[in-house]
């Protein structure tokens, strides 16, 4: 078994492939200040849950755009499960180019939505990743990665409204019934909610504009938010949300074998 990592900024995502079949995931909460004891007694834990042996994991993927998490991360699994992990970055040698002009700072979630979307659907693609930050990739089927857009995600721009307005009280975040609200909490939901939707179907209309092939993308929504604010749009084709763990596992095979430098 392969045990993937998708370290965001909010949580962690982690999958477990089977073969090529996505056995179980998890979502714990990103914490840089956890040793590699904590975070090991953390897998152990979930994977207990599931009746699975450390023994029973024979590689791991890590991909990651919080620095200070990646190197204990790799610790943990190393000290668990006797591996060495595979971290992917804007280094590592995948069939896919980064297009743009400091491809260094392409993080990792992008670069890996790269990989999955090319090798999944060959078509020009439009992944929008909806995470602390909604990120919009703009992939060519022959696994170009041109560059795209990053936005405040949702969760993101919801605290930054509570934290920064004293009389708006933080509201759970699930689509609402109307758009004009009859409630303070109404309100807040349909202008984050369903503005986060037009804001995905506005910028998706104008990347399309400036689409640089005559192919019309394929628009796919990924990430934790992708299921609920999805519905609500437009243009979204189809919604894949375990679209990032899946190229760290395609990433896993491409890497694991490959020369080193």
């Amino acid at each position: 078994m392969i045990l993937v990592f998708d370290v965001g900024n909010t949580e962690t995502t982690i999958g477990l492939f089977e073969g090529e079949g996505l056995r179980g995931h998890w979502r714990v909460t990103t914490d840089a200040t956890r040793t590699p004891d904590e975070i090991g007694l953390t897998l152990r834990a979930l994977l207990a849950a599931s009746g699975i042996a450390p023994r029973h994991v024979r590689g791991v993927a890590i991909g990651s755009v919080v620095p200070a998490m990646t190197d204990p991360l790799g610790e943990a699994c190393h000290l668990l499960f006797a591996v060495t992990p595979v971290v992917v970055d804007a280094r590592s040698a995948l069939p896919i180019t980064l297009d743009v002009i400091e491809p260094l700072t392409v993080g990792a979630d992008r670069i890996i939505n790269t990989l999955a979307a090319s090798r999944l659907h060959a078509a020009d693609t439009i992944v929008v990743d909806l995470g602390t930050a909604t990120t919009y990739d703009c992939i060519t089927a022959d696994g170009v990665f041109l560059g795209g857009v990053i936005a405040p995600g949702v969760r993101t721009s919801a605290e930054t409204l509570f934290r920064r307005t004293s009389k708006l009280p933080a509201t759970e975040l699930v689509p609402p019934a109307r758009v004009i609200g009859r409630r303070t909490e109404e309100c807040i939901r349909s202008g984050v909610v369903l503005g986060t939707a037009d804001a995905v179907d506005g910028l998706v209309r104008r990347i399309k504009r400036e689409w640089p092939t005559p192919h019309v993308p394929l628009v796919i929504a990924t990430g934790g938010l992708a299921p609920m604010i999805a519905p609500l749009c437009e243009t979204i084709d189809r919604v894949e949300p375990h679209l990032t763990l899946i190229g760290l596992r395609m990433a896993y095979d491409l890497l694991h074998s490959a020369p080193t430098a």
